[in-house]
């Protein structure tokens, strides 16, 4: 079972090979820092969190860095808006990114560089590119000159003559950017202090990089001339991607990286998300009305991760409904495992694991991170200990081998985790309706007073109330049990 990666840069499908055997470099382009984070980041964090644990399952020592763009327009904008500095606003939104990462679940990367902190290794690469002609300093600004490159292009599938047929409708020839540019398809690698901004010492006067080049030289500092993956957007294809293979294959005359991977889009409801329409949805936001992390992460991977989806109301219910299978899966040991003489305490990280299952989710895996076979194996093992638990519920015991149980439960479990997807056991565990394990407990109670007095219709309208909340009411001779879903 051979794991095989769509290529962005040979637009094909081809076997995952390393630069050095058993080891993954890997870098993602991580979010310029002057809001919270989106739905659309949300997308691609949780897409490449689960690519790192996927290889890390197989096998594979995984190095993985993710930047902070904190050198940019807008987080200018938004410090002169809140009178504060770029440095006060992007520590703020970094410091809120790892709160909200860490609601869906999403583990560290192993470093997170970020462009103020690498600013030595982006003025050498600057320097190396102007030494081998790729670059060229004006009045104060330095430019990289596309034509020297001959193979710009080649990632996004853009030519130059294609390129230039209606760009010059699009330029402002008055733009004092544009006069000191020797081509219109020049783009800045260092920018001259303007008025007001924060400004770095360089060999070219006072200024800033330009943000193309930033990612170059922390891919290049922190783990070499040649990576494995280089991930991100499917936005970031042209040009930052395209311009960071110019720069980088330039100076190294070694490819950037063997695997370009990108993640699809999100729209909502049908539409692209933006402020401007309305529709702009924060993952805090989104979180804090209730809806689950873990429902989240389902909705994501759920889809083949290179294709649009589509945010809706009825889309993230049904992962919900989804996550709520699976959670009863995944607590199936917690809630049963006494009963069928376990110490869940020893078996709940143990190792009997199928076989089979690890085999068949591997394989629907291994073609190109496919995880909505992944999941498909793991709702089977899920519905499977689902019904064993309203068996045990119903009678009191299963027919079916404790240790048989066991070792599904436990497969259940390892491979959840390995697209992240975690239920812990609560005492008191609120759903998305709000309905708390000790409210459902009292609404029985009430019923049962309300039978007891001969009052059906209000026990009738009870049981009626929690089925339409997802909760299954089972009458017997011992009392009334209970079960979401």
């Amino acid at each position: 079972m051979t794991l095989t990666l769509y290529n962005t840069l040979t637009r094909r499908q081809e076997p995952f090979e390393t630069v050095e055997p058993g080891k993954v470099k890997m870098y993602y382009c991580g979010v310029t820092v002057y809001d919270y984070c989106h739905l659309g980041h949300a997308r691609a964090c949780i897409v490449w969190d689960v690519v790192r644990r996927y290889l890390q399952f197989i096998g594979y020592e995984v190095r993985y860095i993710q930047n902070f763009t904190d050198i940019d327009d807008k987080i200018l904008n938004r410090a002169r808006q809140e009178h504060s500095s770029m440095e006060a606003v992007a520590d703020r939104f970094i410091k809120a990114y790892f709160e909200d990462m860490g609601r869906l679940g999403i583990k560290k990367a192993d470093e997170y560089p970020r462009a103020t902190h690498t600013m030595n290794g982006i003025q050498r690469l600057i320097h190396d590119l102007e030494n081998k002609g790729y670059a060229y300093p004006a009045d104060g600004d330095v430019y990289y000159a596309v034509r020297q490159f001959s193979e710009y292009g080649k990632l996004s599938g853009r030519k130059l003559e294609d390129m230039q047929a209606g760009k010059s409708d699009r330029v402002n020839l008055e733009d004092p950017e544009y006069q000191k540019k020797k081509d219109p398809f020049d783009f800045a690698l260092w920018k001259a202090a303007k008025p007001g901004e924060p400004a770095w010492d360089s060999p070219w006067g006072e200024g800033r990089p330009g943000w193309h080049i930033e990612c170059s030289a922390m891919v290049r500092d922190r783990l070499g001339d040649t990576i494995d993956i280089h991930a991100g957007g499917a936005d970031l294809i042209f040009p930052h991607h395209e311009n960071e293979i110019a720069q980088s294959e330039a100076v190294t005359g070694k490819p950037l990286s063997r695997y370009w991977l990108h993640n699809g889009m999100v729209k909502v409801d049908g539409e692209k998300m933006s402020k401007s329409l309305g529709n702009f949805t924060t993952i805090r936001d989104l979180l804090d009305r209730g809806v689950e992390p873990m429902a989240v992460r389902l909705f994501v991977l759920q889809a083949q991760y290179r294709k649009p989806i589509d945010f809706t109301d009825e889309a993230i219910a049904a992962a919900t409904n989804g996550w709520h299978t699976l959670k009863e899966g995944l607590l199936f040991g917690y809630e049963y495992g006494e009963k069928l003489g376990w110490d869940v305490k020893d078996t709940a990280n143990g190792k009997e694991i199928s076989t089979s299952y690890i085999e068949r989710f591997q394989e629907a895996v291994n073609d190109d991170f496919n995880f909505p076979g992944g999941l498909a194996v793991i709702f089977e093992l899920a519905k499977e200990l689902r019904r064993e638990g309203n068996i045990i519920m119903h009678e009191g015991k299963t027919e079916t081998p404790a240790d048989e149980l066991l070792q599904q439960w436990q497969t259940l479990v390892t491979l959840a985790g390995v697209l992240g997807l975690e239920a812990k056991l609560e005492a008191e565990t609120p759903t998305s309706d709000g309905l708390s394990d000790a409210e459902i407990e009292d609404l029985i109670q009430q019923r049962q007073a309300a039978r007891k007095a001969k009052n059906f219709a209000e026990g009738d309208r009870i049981r009626n109330e929690l089925q339409a909340k997802g909760i299954t009411l089972i009458d017997s001779k011992d009392g009334t049990r209970w079960h979401r879903g």
